[in-house]
């Protein structure tokens, strides 16, 4: 009897089996990146939209590599630092 698997998108945006759920949520034509709990993405997932391009990601790090953006609703710090990163030279 083999175990229940999951279709996550890895590094390399190329989709993977994995034994255990992705621990976040994505579009993959936005390329941005959430919390699976997202009012906005619950909203356009109950009004029809996004499912066809939902994606999930193991982990932030693998979002982040696969050039995914923070979600402005759901992660609004990760957002805004992604948005205003800091420049280091000043």
């Amino acid at each position: 009897m083999t175990g229940r698997t999951y279709t996550s998108l890895g590094a390399d945006r190329r989709p993977y089996q994995s034994p255990t759920p992705g621990t976040l949520g994505g579009h993959r034509r936005g390329r941005l990146y959430g919390r699976l709990d997202c009012p906005a993405a619950l909203r356009a997932i109950a009004n029809g939209g996004y499912v066809t391009n939902r994606v999930f990601f193991a982990d932030e790090a693998t979002a982040i590599a696969a050039g995914f953006r923070p979600c402005g609703t759901c992660l609004p710090e990760r957002y805004a630092a992604w948005r205003h990163p800091r420049e280091e030279s000043r």
